[in-house]
């Protein structure tokens, strides 16, 4: 029998759930799949390093206690966690405003950046805080990371070009791209660009291909699979024979062996300062990986008919950044691309990753010295690519099309994160959504409303042929009252009542009508007065339950000059019968 206090470690750590009932065909899925993401994995996490601005090797840092981690609290089977290139980026940005690129300072202040990462997430995982992803709409959102895709790509420029190149936002680079186009390095803009163009026949040809010369589905995946990690060895032969490290073309250089250790420096410096110029960033890396790992593992629980819990998810997430911190790696979150390589390699359960973990220490321990010549124009080909499809321009047809409001917010945060940077990018997005939001409920639609002949429903006069009476005049609002559009509703009353002199009855249909808060409240009873002293009276029907039970506990029913009716067409019918005339 579970214990309030079992139950709670159960969420707390789903493993004890699944691990009761791990066998070996569990055992098979997951090794499987650990083994194809690890090929995927460690061209990725050397690319994303340094897109983040730290030494290759934390890449590998980043993937493999974060991942032991997430295995123990993550509610998703196949969620991929470790370094991605929107963290990267925006970690880079927040960095780079307090802290000189490069050197000790740098890779201390980023573990700090991945554990306040870590602790907020924790603390609001702790807290139950799943709802706070809200805050981020997907235009805003979609807005953003099609700007981030953009400043990634063109902060890859030094690498695919072999320029000196200084800045972050995208007109400083092209105008420096456009002053040096002489100084190209001819080696490195061919190896980036061959390496470009062989990653995208990969991507999109290279399955189909093995398949037609008679390869079986399986053996064409895994191949496909592991094609960019054997273009990189590949790029690491090809440069140590031909002496193209000598001939300019820049390498990642010597890669330290050797695990990831508990480093706990970052926290004996002087990290207070430090912790309150990342509060904000942090804050913002938290909510944009929050939604995006929540995003990622309720599609693949969907498919697989999983539940996904999002309170351990934000819990999990923390957690594994703070592993990150803790052993010298940067902020990290989930992977799409690699969560799809883990459900369709088939992962069973979280045990994959820590098989990822396992091999990833193996590489680090083993392999690292062979890394050396790897060409960084091979590693900026691979982010390029694996990040072009985050710039989603047909959306921005999409949300014109449907609502020229929210196209404001997400071409207001993809010009702001393009021209200034990713931080104010998507403060100024979120301000500006919520102050859209205010502005469309101040004006809620308030529609006149007539009786379907020979129903009870009612519906807009200005769209349906319906019925009305002289004296009753019927009003559906569309949104719950509250302050910001308590004031609009008394002056449209106010307005259509002036409109038909006729009027003796105002009927408020709320069946739209969630809340009503204390200024909504104040602005019903100032309704009710400017009507009794205009001979009319003001009713309600259609009230819900949770809005009626706040009425009571006011003394505004005391003081409503009408009735508050269970339906419209109970109003209508009540108010328009004859009257009972007196007996005797």
């Amino acid at each position: 029998m579970k214990t309030p206090f079992s139950a709670h470690l159960h969420d707390w750590f789903p493993v004890l759930r699944w691990a009761r009932g791990y066998g070996r065909e569990s055992f098979t899925g997951d090794l499987t799949a650990a083994a194809i993401v690890t090929l995927l994995l460690i061209p990725q996490s050397l690319a994303y390093a340094l897109l983040a601005g730290m030494p290759a090797v934390t890449g590998l840092y980043a993937s493999m206690l974060p991942l032991v981690v997430y295995a123990l609290m993550g509610s998703s089977h196949v969620l991929a966690v470790g370094p991605a290139a929107l963290r990267s980026i925006m970690s880079a940005a927040a960095l780079g405003a307090v802290v000189a690129v490069g050197g000790a300072s740098f890779v201390a202040a980023s573990a700090v950046l991945a554990l306040l990462v870590g602790a907020l997430l924790l603390f609001m995982g702790a807290l139950r805080m799943g709802f706070v992803s809200g805050f981020l709409s997907h235009p805003v959102l979609s807005g953003f990371i099609s700007a981030s895709g953009i400043l990634i790509i063109g902060s890859q420029l030094q690498h695919l070009l072999g320029l000196p190149l200084q800045g972050h936002d995208v007109v400083t680079l092209l105008t420096q791209v456009a002053n040096q186009w002489s100084a190209v390095h001819g080696l490195t803009l061919v190896v980036s660009m061959v390496a470009m163009l062989a990653l995208l026949g990969i991507r999109f040809h290279l399955k189909r291909l093995l398949m037609a010369v008679g390869l079986a589905a399986p053996q064409a995946d895994l191949l496909t699979k592991a094609a960019p990690l054997l273009l990189l060895i590949l790029s690491i032969v090809l440069t140590t024979w031909l002496g193209w490290d000598q001939q300019g073309l820049a390498v990642v250089g010597f890669i330290p062996s050797g695990l990831p250790t508990l480093d706990l420096s970052p926290l004996a410096t002087d990290w207070w300062p430090l912790v309150k110029a990342l509060f904000l960033p942090a804050l913002l890396i938290s909510l944009v990986s929050f939604v995006e790992s929540v995003s990622v593992a309720q599609t693949f629980a969907s498919r697989r008919r999983e539940r996904v819990d999002p309170n351990a998810e934000m819990r999990s997430l923390g957690a594994a950044n703070f592993a990150a911190g803790l052993t010298g790696g940067f902020s990290i979150g989930a992977s799409f691309s690699r969560t799809v390589v883990a459900a369709d390699g088939g992962g069973r359960t979280a045990a994959w990753g820590i098989y990822t973990a396992l091999m990833l220490a193996a590489t680090a321990l083993f392999f690292t010295p062979y890394l050396r010549n790897l060409p960084l124009a091979v590693l900026a080909a691979t982010i390029v690519v694996a990040v072009y499809s985050l710039v989603d321009v047909p959306s921005f047809k999409r949300v014109w099309r449907y609502s020229k409001v929210d196209f404001t917010a997400q071409a207001l945060t993809f010009a702001v994160t393009l021209l200034i940077d990713l931080v104010t990018g998507l403060v100024v997005g979120v301000l500006v959504s919520l102050v859209l939001h205010l502005w469309r409920s101040s004006r809620p639609h308030i529609a006149t409303v007539g009786r379907v002949p020979g129903t009870e429903h009612y519906r807009n006069v200005h769209r349906h042929e319906v019925e009305t009476h002289p004296e009753i005049l019927g009003l559906r609002v569309d949104e719950s009252l509250y302050f910001a559009n308590a004031r609009f509703l008394e002056d449209q009353v106010a307005a259509l009542v002036a409109l038909n002199p006729a009027v003796k009855h105002v009927v408020l249909q709320c069946t739209a009508v969630n809340d009503i808060d204390a200024s909504a409240l104040e602005s019903l009873g100032t309704i009710v007065q400017r009507l009794r002293d205009a001979g009319v009276q003001l009713h309600l029907s259609e009230v819900k339950g949770p809005v009626m039970d706040r009425l009571k506990r006011s003394d505004f029913l005391d003081h409503l000059t009408g009735q508050v009716f269970f339906t419209h067409h109970q109003a209508v019918t009540a108010l328009t019968a004859p009257a009972t005339p007196p007996e005797g």
